[in-house]
């Protein structure tokens, strides 16, 4: 990517706000999948399972559903009680419907595309060069469908 260019915001915000929108408008319940165990993550122990919790994030079941470029937070009940809610957009790994499962796993964001410069210590990470071999060697796992 050239320096000529500014930096451009996440776009994982903008795909939620536009598939929750979606789902919502065709009557269905739009569900997020979450890593859990990055740092961040407000939900209840409780509702975890295998690193991963499955939120309803309809406005039925939802207080204060607020999706900003950040994070999404709002207020929802488990097992009956009120707990609030807090899950950072870099932990948000998928939205669909809960009724057809239609929906899309958020893709991570392209280096050079986030709010934050990169660390000016770190090194640029190097791309593999002709002369070196592939990772360990394997055949590609892609298949022409016809």
């Amino acid at each position: 990517m050239s320096e000529d260019f500014p930096r451009m915001t996440s776009h994982r915000p903008y795909l939620l706000r536009a598939l929750v929108e979606w789902i919502n408008d065709n009557g269905m319940t739009p569900h997020v999948l979450v890593d859990a165990g990055l740092p961040g993550v407000q939900v209840p122990a409780s509702a975890v399972k295998d690193g991963r919790v499955v939120l309803n994030i309809a406005e039925r079941a939802v207080v204060g559903l607020q999706v900003d470029n950040e994070s999404v937070s709002f207020t929802a009940r488990f097992g009956g009680v009120s707990h609030p809610v807090m899950v950072p957009m870099a932990a948000v790994l998928a939205v669909y419907a809960r009724e057809t499962g239609q929906g899309m796993a958020l893709p991570d964001d392209i280096p050079g595309t986030n709010s934050e410069p990169p660390d000016p210590g770190s090194p640029p990470p190097s791309a593999p060069t002709p002369d070196e071999p592939s990772s360990g060697g394997k055949r590609p796992h892609l298949r022409v469908v016809k």
